[in-house]
């Protein structure tokens, strides 16, 4: 990995810590990979990270699902998990495969550097 691919993920790492939207398991992850930067252990801690990511990214028609779903009214309230929904909708239209969340942007742009991480 480049020293700017480092640079570049560790922003984008640091940017999906402080997401609201990103659950522990994934700052936990993230914080782990942060510590093992520059040591022996920084290869097991990028695996871990990765794979942790790819289980967190939230698919669109995931997203739209789980809004429209009673669990998803739950979670969000009826008003938020409707707006949510829709604007779900509208952005698969335009072509997104993830949600648009800031722990879900963060995350992807990490993932796309996934091959230099490894």
């Amino acid at each position: 990995m480049t020293d700017e691919t480092k640079r570049y993920v560790e922003g984008k790492v640091k940017e999906l810590m402080a997401a609201p939207s990103c659950c522990k398991e994934a700052k936990a992850a993230a914080q782990a990979w942060l510590d093992a930067l520059g040591t022996a252990n920084e290869t097991e801690a990028t695996k871990a990270l990765i794979a942790e990511l790819e289980e967190d990214i939230m698919p669109i028609d995931r997203l739209i699902a789980f809004t429209a779903s009673e669990a998803g009214k739950k979670v969000f309230g009826e008003k938020m998990a409707k707006d949510i929904n829709a604007h779900g909708i509208e952005i698969k239209s335009k072509g997104a495969k993830y949600c648009d969340c800031p722990a879900c942007t963060a995350v992807q742009a990490i993932l796309e550097k996934k091959e230099e991480l490894l």
